[in-house]
């Protein structure tokens, strides 16, 4: 089994150990747990501590933490490219977000077109006699018999007449009322909507049109036709519904925790199974003032043109709906690292070191997210490889927490957290270290630099219990030879591959001079 794939499915057996000495810890305080002696396991007791109180708070993994904790993590060059480690930067961009939702077209309700006469009739001829028929502009659609209309028609014939015969008469008055009775009559006829042509006949034959042809006003599909023949009509009745569809209506389903970055006029982008690859260009015509309450989604009206009327009426569609965003401080998607309640990303910080850094996302853009706090731009932050990273984070994090502290730290520090005045610098042959045999080496300084020697330094290297895997705690302790000019020496065997947590501790004269903590990884396997 892949060491690293192993060492991440033992991530929460680690923690539930963390756990239960925690438990402990506040439960008996420093009273061992079993007769067994703490020495005998090679962990040196830590200083002895008051109990908790009644009223200190409980301890934040009895109190239902869900979150481990997490150290930094230090990788060499070979252990990044195994694992495949991969870097991005933090930076600032003009961003444009997406959000997808689902849509069904619909007829654009501003481009329809009713046919109803102004005058009451019989329809005689019908020509469009179907639904989704399409017609052109001045298309006859039906014949209709007005006995009003013919009677208004004679009015004309006789007004017209009338202002020939009265045009030459010298009686003041009399002329210019037969015109006047003439455009009367003309007026009446255009204010029921008689075609031109229609009165053109009516002028050039002298005779009433009984029936009067209706044309079509515009050109588009028949989507309502209710013209039957010998039905009597009134100027009520619709006859005809005709929709342009060149331009059609989408109404798009967005869950509501987005409307708030819509907005009208944003552009948006419609594809459809049927036509793959092609795109429909759009935009947002309104947002509907009403939530569905059972899938909690907002109606978007968007506008969509529709040239060869390739978007039909009651099609299923994809939407994807612009939302501009601004300047906004951006990393890749693959570096944000969701941990169920919070998100973190991993910064890098040179020469192998990954700290985990908590992080507030905004919206996605791509493949990208916003960033509204927790980074600055031009950070180095890890973009692949992020659960490893984050698994060997809560190993870490997990061990340090049964680390035994320095020996003599209590003794010989003049306050909590006092650290010896000298520089430890530690180094293994191989490096990285291997299950087996290993040489480590130590250079020794004080606070100026100089090396120190004759000191006592010791190395003590400490892996946690694996109880699942029938693994106890592991220690290897090596006290290193002094080889002059602050150098030490000093070879130890490391029985299992793995993350080892270091204590290096310099004694002078009975004196702490240097102490250090570390981690090393070790190969070579299990």
């Amino acid at each position: 089994m892949n060491k690293y794939v192993l060492r991440t499915s033992l991530v929460w057996i680690v923690l539930l150990a963390t756990a239960a000495g925690f438990w402990m810890y506040h439960t008996h305080g420093t009273k061992p747990v079993s007769s067994a002696s703490p020495a005998a396991a090679g962990v040196q007791p830590a200083a002895a501590g008051p109990s908790p109180g009644a009223n200190e708070p409980a301890s934040p993994l009895l109190a239902g933490k869900a979150e481990a904790p997490m150290a930094p993590v230090q990788l060499s060059p070979q252990r990044m490219q195994s694992i495949g480690v991969r870097t991005g930067t933090v930076e600032y961009k003009q961003l444009t977000g997406d959000i997808r939702a689902t849509g069904t077209v619909d007829i654009d309700e501003q481009l329809l077109s009713y046919v109803q006469v102004r005058f009451p009739g019989y329809i005689r001829k019908v020509f469009v006699n179907a639904t989704y028929l399409y017609v052109h502009q001045g298309e006859p659609l039906f014949t209709v018999y007005s006995p009003d209309l013919v009677a208004t028609e004679q009015e004309y014939l006789l007004a017209r007449q009338d202002q020939k015969v009265l045009s030459a008469s010298t009686v003041d008055g009399v002329a210019s009322g037969a015109v006047s009775l003439s455009a009367a009559a003309e007026q009446r006829l255009a204010q029921w909507e008689v075609p031109p042509s229609e009165l053109e006949k009516l002028k050039s034959t002298g005779k009433p049109i009984t029936d009067l042809t209706i044309n079509s006003p515009v050109s588009g599909y028949v989507t309502e036709y209710n013209a039957l023949p010998n039905m009597y009509v009134e100027p009520s009745t619709r006859l005809y519904t005709v929709a342009d569809l060149s331009r059609v209506w989408v109404y798009a389903q967005v869950f509501q925790d987005d409307v708030g970055r819509l907005r009208p006029g944003d552009p948006v982008d419609i594809t459809v199974d049927s036509y793959p690859g092609r795109t429909f260009r759009g935009r947002i015509d309104q947002i509907l003032p009403q939530v569905d309450m059972v899938t909690r989604t907002v109606r978007v009206r968007l506008v969509i043109q529709n040239p060869g009327v390739t978007l039909k009426p009651g099609m299923y569609v994809n939407c994807d709906l612009k939302s501009p965003l601004g300047r906004q401080l951006v990393i890749p998607a693959s570096a944000v690292f969701q941990t169920g309640t919070k998100e973190m990303a991993f910064l890098y910080e040179g020469n192998g070191m990954i700290e985990p850094k908590e992080i507030v996302v905004g919206p996605q853009a791509g493949e990208e997210f916003v960033v509204l706090s927790g980074l600055k731009p031009h950070q180095q932050i890890v973009t692949s490889a992020n659960f490893l990273i984050d698994s060997e984070s809560q190993l870490q994090a997990a061990a340090r927490s049964f680390m035994p502290p320095p020996p003599g730290a209590g003794a010989n520090s003049s306050s909590p957290g006092a650290t010896a005045p000298g520089t430890i610098d530690f180094t293994t042959d191989p490096n990285p270290p291997r299950k087996g045999q290993n040489v480590f080496r130590v250079r020794l300084t004080d606070n100026k630099g100089a090396p120190v020697s004759g000191a006592q330094v010791t190395v003590r290297l400490y892996m946690a219990a694996m109880p699942t895997m029938g693994m106890a705690a592991m220690n290897t302790a090596a006290t290193l030879t002094d080889n002059g000019n602050g150098f030490y020496e000093g070879a130890g065997s490391l029985r299992s591959g793995g993350t080892w947590q270091v204590t290096i501790v310099a004694q002078k004269n009975g004196q702490t001079v240097a102490s250090k903590q570390l981690s090393v990884t070790t190969t070579g396997g299990m």
